[in-house]
């Protein structure tokens, strides 16, 4: 599989996540879209290789992370904090 099959296939999952989205997700991205938040634009389920970020605010290079129960494991700590230095290095804030 080359880089671009996998962008493509990256970009399709963020898709797929955005029409599946979670009644917090569908929630928070009421309050969030339409430069609602002090005249921020958010976009939601934005990849950022080899991540998909709930909602994304370029401006403020910042992430906003809606994270269900498996995250309260010990394997979801790891993973977080795994993507949490990746994001990090790039710069990304998470919330």
């Amino acid at each position: 599989m080359s880089v671009h099959d996998e962008k493509l296939g990256l970009i399709a999952f963020a898709r797929k996540l955005r029409q599946e989205a979670t009644d917090a997700e569908s929630y928070l991205w009421s309050i969030l879209r339409g430069r609602r938040v002090r005249g921020r634009k958010f976009r939601r389920q934005h990849p950022v290789e080899p991540y998909v970020l709930d909602f994304f605010c370029a401006e403020l290079n910042l992430c906003i992370e809606l994270d269900g129960g498996q995250h309260n494991e010990a394997r979801g700590h790891r993973k977080d904090a795994i993507r949490e230095a990746f994001l990090r290095q790039k710069g990304i804030r998470t919330l």
